[in-house]
């Protein structure tokens, strides 16, 4: 009777974990990222081994998409090479990634403006509040949706490197 028991209540927990969310966390066991383009113009984001193309994924900007970032608020998007330079698996945005902006040119530009660079620029998805955005709806980050953003997350490491381009 004990046996019995525990295997019902074995097939009950494991009936219930079944029902949960599906994890946000990907796996991935491709080609290594080696790079990220992003043409803004285009509204296109590409993920890179060497010279071959892995993924692309049509993208959100800041909401003021042209032109490079030249201050804190601008609402703009940075252009530049920069690095992936950390992961955030609790990000408000449900996943992201952060972009190495500013960098000492971007500092130094800001500065002689008299104006502060900002910061906290991310590639991510769009979590709760930000299902159906207008376009262009970022704060000068680079968006996905959250599905897209799971297989971006997985797939690409800190460290890789990214060219933003007008």
């Amino acid at each position: 009777m004990k046996l019995i028991r525990a295997l019902v209540l074995g097939a009950v927990a494991l009936g219930l974990a079944a029902c949960g969310e599906p994890s946000k966390f990907r796996s991935y066991d491709g080609p290594e990222v080696t790079r990220i383009n992003v043409f803004k113009g285009e509204r296109l984001m590409q993920l890179m081994h060497h010279d071959q193309l892995l993924a692309s994924y049509y993208i959100d900007l800041g909401r003021t998409p042209e032109g490079q970032k030249q201050r804190e608020g601008d609402g703009r998007t940075p252009e530049g090479i920069y690095l992936i330079d950390r992961r955030n698996p609790n990000s408000a945005f449900h996943l992201s990634l952060g972009i190495s902006y500013p960098e000492p040119s971007d500092e130094l530009r800001a500065k002689e403006a008299g104006d502060k660079p900002g910061g906290d620029i991310f590639i991510h998805g769009r979590g709760p509040r930000f299902q159906n955005p207008p376009r262009d709806w970022t704060e000068g980050c680079i968006a996905v949706t959250d599905r897209e953003m799971e297989d971006i997350y997985a797939m690409v490491q800190v460290g890789t490197p990214i060219l933003i381009l007008p």
